[in-house]
């Protein structure tokens, strides 16, 4: 009866994931809690801890993201994005996924990414470098990103489960670095994946039908695979940046720089007592109140009408991510708690004679389910229950399997703007352009994880 019982709540996790992801957007999050109440007042499990800190640092970050995007920070971000690519146009497989990598970091989100797709393509058809090579490099990195970014929804998740010694300093001690040589490692490989642009089947017939332009004469001359820089003027002129831009963006990276600070030297923490006992403000408090501060920094800085904030594409996107947090990680924990010695227990032992058993967890799960912070909340503990830390810290970066399969926007618009066709998908749901950069990426940033682990304690 235990069993039945057992197969059948795992099989209401696992439909809540399933219509969460069927219907997108909030929907998995509002499937993850009706999963929850099914568990509830179905099975009678005893609801789990919604993981309230997580969803109010998401919300105190993105809060600050939103203001700095109204005030025109993201756009110059971008900016200096886009400047630095045209600037590199032969290295752009390197270069660009190295930009994507900075910019998330420093962001917190991957979202800057989607307005940097259109320049990457540009830069690399100008100067007869097949697109495929940058763009879907560039994507997969701009995922690494979130696990090495201070003020990711993902990050504020992981925080949240970590034991009180390991702080954030420590986790940007290994996932840092190794996103770091992990997106150089794909670049490298990505820029020898496909034949050259002149030589591809796809883009031969669609020159051939009148529906891409040849390569570039300048690029043709060059010889495949490389190509001369576009001259200045080929360039589309870059839209005004607002009054300002430039003030919002250094306000959020202070914010960034201190929270950072905070994580590597306790003493900048103030003291505060709890049941009569003094101790530094834990981490979690620190990132909200900065974050919030940020915030109010940029509105009252840049003279931002408080009301624009809400309408940024960004406050959209990390409401989205907090609610399915919330619904699938309280459904997960839910299911969990209420079968700890059957699911933990043997788990446990499977990852103890196994470790890299998690890092497939991790990469499977957020393939499924579209969600880092999500996938984080319900695996990571299971990891804690049979690993150090800092192991669990190493394979944490498998959450890049969010590329596994082309579901997300990023991926989507990669293969659209590309008119050369080379950045494509397939009949085969999990093998397309980002795959190989996907699976290079994991393998390469939970080896040097796995590396650094070990000294870090």
């Amino acid at each position: 009866m235990g069993t039945a019982k057992l197969v059948l709540e795992a099989l209401v996790v696992l439909g809540a994931i399933a219509m969460g992801v069927r219907t997108g957007g909030i929907g998995l999050g509002l499937w993850g809690a009706f999963g929850t109440a099914l568990l509830v007042f179905g099975f009678g499990l005893d609801p789990g801890s919604p993981p309230v800190d997580a969803f109010f640092i998401i919300i105190a970050v993105i809060t600050a993201s939103s203001a700095m995007q109204a005030a025109g920070g993201i756009d110059y971000l971008v900016s200096v994005a886009s400047r630095i690519i045209r600037r590199n146009p032969r290295r752009i497989t390197v270069i660009a996924p190295l930009v994507s990598f900075v910019f998330t970091v420093g962001a917190g989100t991957s979202n800057i990414f989607f307005a940097l797709i259109p320049v990457i393509y540009e830069t690399a058809f100008r100067n007869g470098v097949r697109p495929e090579r940058p763009l879907a490099a560039s994507t997969v990195c701009s995922g690494l990103g979130i696990t090495a970014s201070p003020v990711s929804a993902a990050m504020a998740a992981y925080l949240t489960l970590m034991p009180g010694g390991f702080t954030l300093s420590k986790v940007l001690l290994i996932t840092l670095p190794a996103g770091l040589v992990a997106t150089v490692v794909t670049s490298l490989v990505q820029n020898r994946v496909g034949k050259e642009l002149a030589d591809d089947p796809e883009f031969r017939r669609r020159v051939a039908a009148g529906e891409c332009e040849p390569v570039p004469v300048a690029a043709a001359r060059a010889g495949t695979g490389g190509g001369t820089a576009a001259e200045p003027g080929d360039a589309e002129p870059e839209p005004p940046l607002r009054a300002g831009a430039a003030r919002s963006t250094g306000i959020f990276l202070s914010g960034v720089a201190v929270i950072v600070a905070m994580g590597l030297f306790d003493r900048l923490r103030p003291l505060v007592t709890v049941g009569g006992k003094s101790e530094r403000l834990g981490m979690t408090i620190c990132i909200e109140l900065v974050m919030f501060t940020v915030a109010l920094a940029i509105l009252l800085a840049n003279r931002v009408p408080a009301a624009d904030v809400v309408r940024q594409p960004l406050m959209s996107s990390g409401i989205i991510a907090a609610v399915a947090l919330f619904g699938v990680a309280w459904m997960a924990d839910t299911f969990i708690s209420g079968n700890a010695k059957q699911i933990i227990d043997p788990l446990a032992d499977i990852a103890k004679e196994h470790s890299l058993f998690l890092a497939v967890a991790l990469f499977v799960m957020c393939g499924l389910t579209t969600s880092q912070s999500a996938t984080t909340r319900a695996i990571v503990p299971i990891g804690l229950a049979a690993l150090p830390a800092a192991t669990v810290t190493a394979m944490w970066p498998s959450l890049v399997g969010v590329w596994l399969f082309p579901a997300n926007g990023t991926q989507i618009a990669a293969v659209q703007i590309d008119r050369t066709g080379t950045t494509r998908l397939s009949h085969l749901i999990v093998w397309h352009s980002f795959t190989i950069p996907m699976l290079v990426s994991w393998v390469s940033v939970v080896g040097v994880g796995l590396v650094l682990s070990r000294f870090v304690a």
